[in-house]
């Protein structure tokens, strides 16, 4: 599950593209991790990427 619970952040595509300009698909996952975070007062699991998470878009459970 690559997608982020906050911005909706996913999977995007594109082409490999190698030294002899040969092109392949390939895909960039967002850098998600699970964390606890507290959502209107109660404590719950979610996936969040790390950009989220440096912004301060949500507030981790200790």
């Amino acid at each position: 599950m690559a997608k982020c619970d906050v911005c909706s952040k996913s999977m995007s595509f594109g082409l490999k593209v190698s030294h002899s300009n040969r092109k392949t698909n390939r895909a960039w996952k967002p850098n998600v991790k699970r964390v606890k975070v507290v959502d209107n007062g109660t404590v719950k699991t979610a996936y969040v990427c790390t950009r989220c998470l440096r912004s301060n878009k949500v507030t981790r459970a200790v």
